[in-house]
């Protein structure tokens, strides 16, 4: 099969085509595994945390790609759940125990043996992956392959951070940065909390603009005091400097969740001017989002379709991989950004 292989860790500046065309041997599904031939994979910053080392893969040569979305090409002798030929996806979360403290309570993405679909085990830049049938997710008909792809990581996990909020009606929400999963967030908590209003900080004038037509309240440059002050906070930037911005903004008692696997380093240094008076007193809270859940996956696809939820998305063709994750470097791109692998 093809495929889109990273074989050594390096940053983009020193090597802006990282991934490399490789031919690999079909997978062969286990018993309990299906066969997934893989229409699109969607293209997520977390590539760029594993393919510049803040979240490395424990092997190489390693398939990316997690936010994937195929039809069932065969099955494992156990499986019950699917039949060949439906349409299924495979998110962030590739397996769990499932039978520690934290998958027995519904945290699984808290699980120590927890694995990442495209860094623990191959992922979806590939025209054939494998996956356990009890971590394929069912898609709904009202989207299609390439609206779907983002749903299973910037939305899953942007549904996840919503939640661990703890927003009421009628509460300001903000979204510092606005890439794939806060544009998704948006659209959930307008339809959710129809009486909350959402301030979004962006550096970019065209993603501010986009914010607008989405339904935000407000939108400004991330260094910008907020109009208002706001109940919570969800951060998706890279950086650490917006994280200082936003708890200036709590509201006594507000929450500031942070939605990133990883933070890159550069304004590490933001951190020395946190002041606890004007920071974190009057009990603000930092909360950080860990993974995803497959009840956050099936959940928020579930709430999505009801809508529905309709996500931006770019397609590239398998072979622009490259180009797609330089776009997400430089943010020149609004909305999801999706590979088209096969059609089906």
């Amino acid at each position: 099969m093809r495929a889109m292989v990273l074989k050594k860790i390096a940053s983009l500046e020193e090597n802006p085509a990282p991934l490399e065309f490789m031919e690999f041997p079909d997978p062969v599904p286990t018993a309990e595994e299906i066969l997934i031939r893989v229409s699109v994979c969607g293209v997520c910053h977390t590539e760029l945390d594993e393919i510049e080392g803040r979240t490395p893969p424990p092997h190489l040569p390693i398939i990316l790609g997690h936010q994937v979305v195929g039809r069932v090409e065969a099955l494992g002798e156990k499986v019950k759940e699917f039949k060949v030929g439906d349409r299924v996806g495979v998110a962030w979360i590739y397996s769990a125990c499932g039978y520690c403290e934290y998958c027995q309570r519904g945290e699984e993405n808290l699980c120590k043996q927890f694995q990442a679909t495209g860094r623990d085990a191959h992922g979806g830049y590939a025209e054939l992956m494998t996956v356990s049938a009890v971590f394929a997710h069912v898609i709904p008909d009202v989207f299609t392959d390439a609206q779907a792809a983002p749903l299973l990581c910037a939305g899953a996990v942007g549904f996840r951070a919503l939640r661990l909020t703890r927003l009421k009606d009628g509460q300001n929400l903000g979204l510092s940065g606005f890439g794939a999963s806060a544009h998704l967030v948006l659209q959930l908590v307008r339809n959710r909390f129809p009486n909350s209003k959402v301030f979004v900080f962006a550096r970019s004038e065209a993603e501010r603009a986009f914010a607008h037509t989405l339904g935000a309240a407000w939108t400004g440059n991330t260094t910008d005091i907020y109009p208002e002050k706001l109940h919570a906070i969800i951060d998706t930037t890279p950086a650490w400097t917006p994280i200082v911005e936003a708890l200036e903004n709590l509201e006594p008692g507000g929450r500031l969740v942070i939605n990133a696997i990883r933070k890159e380093g550069a304004d590490k240094n933001a951190l020395l001017t946190l002041d606890y008076s004007t920071h974190l007193w009057l009990e603000k809270e930092i909360k950080s989002v860990a993974n995803v859940t497959r009840f956050d996956v099936r959940e928020f696809l579930r709430q999505a379709a009801e809508f529905p939820l309709k996500p931006a998305v770019k397609e590239y063709d398998l072979a622009d991989v490259n180009l797609a994750l330089n776009d997400i470097k430089s943010k020149s791109i609004h909305g999801g950004k999706v590979l088209r692998i096969s059609e089906i």
